[in-house]
């Protein structure tokens, strides 16, 4: 199989990329032909950031998550190997150890 060949997704994720990339180009292109130098900068550092953002809350709305759970909001529990207990924090409240498997 050649490792040089891209699937499908592989494609259209980088066909994304490639998008969002000349997007951010000329939106970068056109506020510093519009505005002057020291102003333009940090437009266009801001303009990145937000373009970033959008792109990323978009990408995970496809994907069915929530910016939560990025952000370590999550619904992920623990349960304690020793006793079973369900919890979320680093030792179990029960019984005091620290192994922990990760269920939904």
């Amino acid at each position: 199989m050649n490792c040089l060949a891209l699937s499908g997704d592989n494609k259209q994720f980088l066909s994304q990329q490639l998008l969002w990339i000349g997007i951010s180009l000329g939106i970068s292109l056109a506020i510093s032909f519009l505005i002057p130098f020291p102003y333009s900068l940090p437009i266009i550092i801001a303009v990145f950031i937000l373009l970033s953002f959008y792109v990323r809350k978009r990408t995970l709305k496809r994907m069915g998550m929530s910016g939560a759970s990025m952000f370590g909001y999550n619904s992920l529990s623990y349960y304690c190997m020793n006793c079973g207990t369900k919890h979320n924090q680093a030792s179990c409240p029960k019984c005091g150890s620290k192994m922990k498997r990760v269920g939904s």
